[in-house]
């Protein structure tokens, strides 16, 4: 199902289209991420301008920023279920 251009408010099924993304993805990122929502009832409902807003204000290097924990390397963090980067450094010049 993909969304419809003139709707403003989109279902989950609608609003994983937008992105691009499986509702499955959608569905864990919604958990896990600040997703601009509300659930109404029992269903999600999302402003169409509010998730491209959102997705827009994100920052790659937000993803790639080394984790609380640093006792662990990437290897020992991947094997744990915690993000492979989370020990990568990266040195800005």
């Amino acid at each position: 199902m993909s969304a419809s251009p003139d709707r403003e408010i989109l279902n989950i099924d609608e609003a994983a289209s937008l992105l691009g993304v499986s509702v499955k993805t959608f569905n864990k990122v919604l958990h896990s991420q600040n997703i601009p929502a509300r659930k109404i009832g029992r269903e999600w409902k999302f402003s169409r301008r509010a998730l491209i807003d959102w997705v827009g204000a994100g920052r790659s290097m937000d993803f790639y920023r080394e984790s609380s924990d640093t006792t662990r390397g990437p290897k020992e963090t991947a094997a744990s279920g915690g993000r492979r980067t989370a020990g990568w450094q990266i040195e800005l010049d």
